[in-house]
């Protein structure tokens, strides 16, 4: 029997050295496993931060990955991920970027139906105040529209006829609390069932914004006497924005900017054209329309 130095069985270091022989093999092969995948093992780690809704440190290690990832199976997975850390951390302009270039680089990406429908909500959330420019309502719409010209609606009857009750009363009442606080938390809950019905809803909101706006340009002509520019901003409304409610209004302005530039033609047929649409509302127009006849009648 072999033995060794100190006099003890050899056989008996046996168990042990193989033990430490196969545990060293492990690791080793552990090692070369991760050593062979090092994007995968950050990538790994990102989605381990999105899981903790740490955005900050998620897309700090994305933002490492989009070059390394170019042109393989991660790459849609990384500008996915990353455009939603953006999105969840408010930070809109950056994450509508991320989600087009997902849809430019990976258009056949099965993440390109969630990117189209993001990239809209992106620019919904970058819709300021209707006072302001509105460069990203008109974005948010029209990227609406692609996301509704490419996938059919889903029906959520019960949400959506919330969001319409909801809009409705707003109309009425626009500074109501509670009905801003129920219309957004129907979206919000519409947003989440049917994608398709809450793109329909939003379009519809932002149109009032884009004609609240048009609107609000026209009467600020109008309090400064400028007449004419005044005219055209209710033309833009009643040409392109007759479904909101700002409609109405504009006919009421176009025809007396109209009246006040003695057009008398075009604020007759500016009358004519209005109780067309609104016969209901004649007597909110009807001392205009005498006034407007009289100066025909008049040599």
């Amino acid at each position: 029997m072999f033995q060794s130095n100190s006099g003890v069985p050899f056989r008996r270091f046996l168990p042990v050295m193989l033990g430490t022989t196969l545990l060293l093999s492990a690791c080793s092969s552990s090692k070369e496993v991760v050593d062979k995948d090092p994007v995968q093992a950050r990538y790994n780690k990102a989605m381990a931060d999105m899981e903790k809704r740490d955005y900050d440190n998620a897309i700090l290690k994305l933002e490492g990955l989009m070059f390394s990832t170019r042109a393989t199976p991660l790459e849609d997975k990384v500008l996915h991920n990353l455009a939603s850390a953006y999105f969840q951390s408010r930070q809109y302009l950056l994450s509508a970027e991320i989600y087009r270039r997902l849809l430019q680089q990976t258009p056949d990406s099965p993440y390109a139906k969630d990117a189209q429908y993001q990239l809209a909500r992106s620019f919904e959330k970058l819709s300021p105040q209707f006072e302001l420019d509105q460069e990203y309502t008109v974005n948010a719409i029209n990227e609406f529209k692609i996301y509704l010209d490419q996938y059919p609606a889903e029906d959520t009857q019960r949400v959506a006829s919330d969001v319409e009750t909801y809009r409705e009363l707003l109309k009425l009442k626009p500074d109501n609390a509670q009905y801003k606080a129920r219309y957004e938390q129907a979206m919000a809950e519409l947003s989440e069932q049917s994608p398709a019905r809450y793109a329909n809803a939003a379009i519809a909101t932002l149109r009032e914004k884009l004609a609240h706006n048009r609107y609000s340009i026209a009467s600020q002509y109008a309090r400064l006497r400028k007449y004419r520019p005044a005219a055209m901003y209710y033309d833009q409304v009643i040409a392109n924005y007759s479904d909101t409610v700002w409609n109405e209004p504009a006919w009421i302005g176009k025809i007396e900017m109209a009246e006040k530039r003695s057009k008398w033609f075009e604020a007759r047929q500016a009358l004519e054209q209005y109780l067309q649409h609104f016969p209901e509302k004649k007597g909110k127009v009807d001392a205009t329309y005498r006034r407007v006849l009289r100066k025909f009648s008049t040599p």
